[in-house]
């Protein structure tokens, strides 16, 4: 997914939750969630992947070590 496609999914999860209804619809798809922790899981489950995605390759780091004689 791209960020943009992530952050109408948000939106669109945020959006259900503050107004007390617990279905959500997006890209012609409806998804209902039965509890509110099941939505607040999705939320934090986008939140997660726009942060990574933001944050971009983590960084690589190898240590090296000489042992001089």
């Amino acid at each position: 997914m791209t960020l943009d496609e992530l952050t109408l999914r948000h939106t669109a999860l945020l959006s259900a939750r503050y107004s007390g209804t617990r279905s959500v619809s997006y890209d012609g798809k409806t998804i209902n969630y039965g509890t509110d922790a099941e939505l607040a899981a999705a939320i934090g489950d986008v939140e997660r992947r726009i942060a990574k995605l933001q944050r971009g390759a983590g960084r690589v780091l190898r240590t090296h070590a000489v042992k001089d004689l």
